[in-house]
Parts: structure tokens; C-alpha cells; sequence
């Protein structure tokens, strides 16, 4: 049964969870949501972000390794009342702080689970523990095409939720997710100018291939990078990771930016002596923008906004450097107002002259 719902990007669901959790706290709409997604594509991502963002303890309970009593709880006998009674299981909210309920892998649980699964999603209940009303339900699981295990969704139970298709989208991946998670350089700069291969699971499946490229992948493969690792082992891991087809042409780049991009080096050098620093094609500026993402501070803030802001007087034909350059920026913004340093644009020369030089143009 194909689930007819909105495929949204991972940032999309996450704004529709954020206004989710707005409704429920006023007591406009208290329901239970589900994300459907092939494996890897950031569902799990999205739940830690939304509890860290309301800050709320996050209750994770995998469907696929738990017994419809473990939802329940365990039964005693009360001498006293003379009837059975039940211990509440911990793995269920219980308190006046804000919690999220995330019941992930639904669709590949036991059908035996799912008329206990049904109270939670529907009435917020398990026998008679009724959850608090400041508790987030979300569910999540894989769909059957995916090539994951997953059981149909019958409609006693997709009844009781809001569904929602996320769905890989390496734009929003980079623009809302990779500076903020300290995503590798290489791995920014290679999905911006490849984003075909930000997620390959459709094409594996056809090609019988076990190993695909994904979100999730794509974040270890940063992390991978990030160690101090031999060449040769770190292409069978990147290789062990996303493919071997794709782990040849990345590493390809990143060697390249690993020869020409110094994030460092530029931010330490005086402004007048960088012109000759900056890299000279379209991979290695982009590695250069995540770069200083990463590794910009609040002392080094305004060399960073000099950077970006002189990018645009750099002769690379081709390149579409004042684009990338107003990528940049909104990215640094965003950076900066995370940590307090927004205060470093408001004094900066040279981001002053470049809101000029776009006002004069037209441009927001």
C-alpha cells in the first residue's frame, strides 16, 4: 500500500515538527506524526534535533527489539486491593518536563506489537498510563520499496498518525545541516557540485549493490575524514561507506583540497597577503566557505567575513564566486547568531561594502 503523503525535505519535516510542538503546547492539535524514509535519509537526526531544540529528554525506544509487554510493564499482585496491577516501564514519560516518545522502526515491528502501539499513538495510553500532555509522539520506519524490512502499514494504525515522506535533499543538507554538524570540507564541497550521489539507494537497489550512498553514509565518511588516517585505509573505509565508485571520484577532490584550501592560513594571514591563498577552482572555494565554517571562532569571525567578503574580487573564469560568496555568508549568519557573534557583521568594513555593492545592484 503506497503511503499518499507530502515528501518533504529532512529540514522540512523538521519545521513542520517544530510547529507541531507550538500547536500541542497551546492545545491546538495533539497528535502523533510519522516519518517515512528510506534508511539513513535523517530521520533519527531530525527527532534529536527537535528534543535538543525544546529541550526534551528523548524517550528512543526501537519497535524491532522489544515484546508488547515491555510496553505494558510488569504485573504484580496486590494483596490489599486483591487484583493485578502494573509497574509502569521507564522507557515511558512520566513528568512535567517536555519529552518526546520516538517509536522508531513502526513499520518493520512485529504486527503482535502494533494494537499496543495503537493506544499510545491514539489515545496516549498504555493500560492506564496515560502519557502527560507535554510529551511529542513520533513515530518512524522504512517503506516496503525501500529494500529495508518493513511490513505493510494497515489502516487501523496509519489512521492514527500524520504522515510525512522525508526525503533525501543534499541543498538542504548543506544549507541547514552540514555547517552547524562540523561536516568535513571535502564532503561539503563534493555533494554541492555532485548531488547525485547524496543519496543512491534507488540506483543500488537496481543494480543489486548492497552498499549506497545516503545521508547518514555521507556523515561518516566526514567523520572519517576528520581522522588522521593513512591513505590507503582511508579509502577501503570511505570505500566500505558509500561504494567504491563513488569513494574514487570523492577522494580524487578531497586530495586536491587537502593540497589547496588553508583555512588556517588564511584566517591567520594579514588581510592584504590572501589574495594568492584562495583556491583556484569552483570544489576548492566551496571546501574553503565549510572550511571556515568549521573552523571560525569568535576572535577569528571578522577575518572570516573578510574572507568572504574579498572572495568576490578574485579572477576564477568560470566560477561563479559572488554566488558562492552570498552562499557563504548566509551560512556564516547563520553560524555566528548560533554562538552570539553576530555582533562582528555590524562592525565589519567589509561586510558593509558588500550589502552596498548589492543594494546598488538590486539585490536583497
Amino acid at each position: 500500500m503506497a503511503v499518499n503523503a507530502t515528501r518533504v525535505s529532512a529540514g522540512g519535516a523538521l519545521d513542520v515538527l517544530r510547529r507541531a510542538w507550538a500547536a500541542q503546547q497551546d492545545g491546538g492539535l495533539t497528535s502523533s506524526w510519522m516519518l517515512h524514509g528510506r534508511p539513513g535519509v535523517g530521520k533519527s537526526e531530525i527527532i534529536a534535533q527537535i528534543a535538543d531544540e525544546i529541550g526534551a529528554e528523548l524517550y528512543d525506544l526501537r519497535l524491532t527489539t522489544i515484546e508488547p509487554q515491555d510496553l505494558r510493564g510488569l504485573p504484580f499482585y496486590d494483596h490489599d486491593a486483591g487484583k493485578t496491577v502494573w509497574y509502569r516501564p521507564e522507557d515511558l514519560p512520566d513528568g512535567d518536563a517536555p519529552a518526546i516518545l520516538f517509536l522508531d522502526e513502526l513499520t518493520a515491528a512485529a504486527p503482535s506489537l502494533q494494537p499496543t502501539v495503537y493506544g499510545l499513538l491514539q489515545e496516549r495510553r498504555v493500560g492506564r498510563h496515560v502519557l502527560p500532555s507535554n510529551v511529542l509522539i513520533v513515530a518512524a520506519g522504512n517503506m516496503v520499496e525501500d529494500g529495508a524490512v518493513a511490513y505493510e502499514m494497515g489502516t487501523a494504525l496509519s489512521d492514527r498518525l500524520i504522515h510525512m515522506i522525508v526525503q533525501a535533499d543534499a541543498e538542504d543538507w548543506l544549507k541547514n545541516y552540514a555547517g552547524a554538524a562540523g561536516i568535513h570540507p571535502s564532503v561539503a564541497a563534493f555533494l554541492k557540485t555532485r548531488p547525485d550521489l547524496f543519496e543512491t539507494t534507488e540506483s543500488a537497489l537496481r543494480k543489486g549493490e548492497a552498499i549506497a550512498c545516503t545521508p547518514r553514509s555521507w556523515r561518516r565518511v566526514s567523520d572519517i575524514m576528520h581522522l588522521n588516517t593513512p591513505k590507503p585505509a582511508r579509502q577501503v573505509m570511505v570505500a566500505g561507506t558509500v561504494g567504491e565508485a563513488a569513494a574514487a571520484e570523492f577522494l580524487l577532490l578531497a586530495d586536491e583540497i587537502a593540497a589547496t584550501v588553508q583555512v588556517e592560513a588564511m584566517l591567520q594571514t594579514p588581510r592584504a597577503d590572501r589574495m594568492e591563498l584562495y583556491p583556484a577552482n569552483l570544489h576548492g572555494l566551496t571546501a574553503l566557505v565549510y572550511g571556515l565554517l568549521g573552523a571560525v571562532k569568535a576572535e577569528t569571525m571578522p577575518a572570516a567575513i573578510d574572507i568572504l567578503a574579498d572572495m568576490r574580487q578574485i579572477d576564477r573564469p568560470g566560477v561563479p564566486v559572488a554566488e558562492l560568496g552570498t552562499f557563504g555568508f548566509e551560512l556564516l549568519i547563520a553560524r555566528a547568531m548560533d554562538n552570539g557573534w553576530q555582533a562582528a557583521f555590524a562592525t565589519s568594513e567589509a561586510f558593509a561594502a558588500y550589502q552596498s555593492e548589492r543594494a546598488a545592484a538590486g539585490l536583497p
